[in-house]
């Protein structure tokens, strides 16, 4: 396991190389001049040429990227182009709000889908099952931002039950410690800010979790059925084995690695594409960091946001990998 952790992490430096190099490229070709941007319409050539001269921007494109990733292999990430602050610095509460609301989605995702595959799985071709399949079907197919919008008008404007936009009572902001609210109101032992928080995170944590509910439990249900008509389970109903162990403890633990893998992969897609939910409930996240950027051509900041979220991702599928074999003996490396 050891042996093939250390390949795994090896093969890794390619990839992020390869990856600067595609966000490296691709940024390149966006539409527009950043000097030209930050300065508006009506400035003149001069200044048009001396901010892109500061900007480095004047450079052949392969100097620039030798800086970059000279920048990078030191820690440093560079300046922002809008704000001019250290982008290692700026960029961290707005990933640890994405990971906060990713994370939380995907709980809702995983207790949710999971459970719903199984027993849909447990009562295959019942009323449950259809149902069950039926909404799965529904929450692929809704948009998020509809979805984020009827949240809005029902359990806000209607109800008044949540708030609609934010991450906090800016009247009673949370004292960020490590700008993940949930446990910095736990650690300040504030639990009137943690139910202000969690209150904040209920509409856009379902608007975020519906698309990988619905995914987990269309996964976990044909997994399931195809485990539950193996000879090990019927050997145990024959046992007396109550239904809900030979489910749950038997069955599920077989057919976890096709769920574990969606999961993994989820939570990936979690982390770079929640802009929408981000936009519609004003969410400080990093997809709202990168959007903004990429209207102000900022470079160093879309470089860098791009690039966390793909490392993560890239990571995410490296621990579940080695889940498989925590979870299946029968798998060696």
């Amino acid at each position: 396991m050891l042996s093939y952790t250390v390949r795994r992490i090896g093969l890794l430096i390619p990839v992020l190389i390869g990856m600067t190099l595609v966000v490296f490229s691709i940024i390149r070709a966006i539409p527009g001049d950043p000097a030209q941007v930050i300065l508006g319409q009506r400035a003149t050539k001069e200044a048009i040429a001396e901010l892109t001269r500061q900007l480095g921007l004047d450079r052949p494109w392969y100097v620039q990227y030798i800086d970059y990733v000279k920048g990078l292999l030191s820690g440093d990430f560079g300046v922002s182009i809008r704000t001019g602050a250290e982008i290692s610095k700026e960029i961290t509460p707005y990933l640890a709000a994405t990971l906060e609301l990713s994370m939380f989605a995907m709980l809702i995702a995983i207790v949710i889908g999971v459970n719903a595959g199984i027993i849909s799985a447990w009562f295959q071709n019942s009323w449950f099952d259809y149902t069950a399949m039926v909404i799965a079907l529904i929450g692929v197919s809704i948009p998020i931002f509809w979805l984020g919008l009827m949240e809005q008008w029902m359990f806000s404007i209607n109800l008044g039950w949540l708030p609609t936009t934010g991450r906090e009572d800016i009247r009673n902001p949370v004292n960020a410690m490590t700008n993940l609210y949930i446990i910095d109101t736990l650690l300040q032992g504030r639990f009137d800010q943690l139910m202000d928080v969690l209150r904040h995170l209920i509409l856009p944590g379902i608007a975020l979790a519906t698309i990988p509910m619905a995914i987990i439990a269309r996964i976990t249900r044909s997994s399931m059925i195809e485990v539950m008509s193996s000879e090990y389970i019927r050997t145990a109903k024959a046992k007396g084995l109550r239904m809900f162990w030979v489910v749950y403890k038997h069955a599920l633990k077989n057919a976890i690695i096709p769920i574990l893998t969606i999961i993994g992969l989820q939570t990936g897609l979690l982390l770079g594409g929640a802009i929408l939910t981000e936009t519609i409930f004003g969410w400080p996240g990093v997809g709202r960091y990168i959007y903004d950027a990429i209207s102000y051509r900022d470079y160093p900041v879309i470089q860098t946001g791009i690039l966390v979220v793909a490392t993560v991702f890239v990571f995410i599928n490296l621990i579940v990998d080695l889940l498989y074999a925590a979870i299946d003996p029968r798998i060696k490396y």
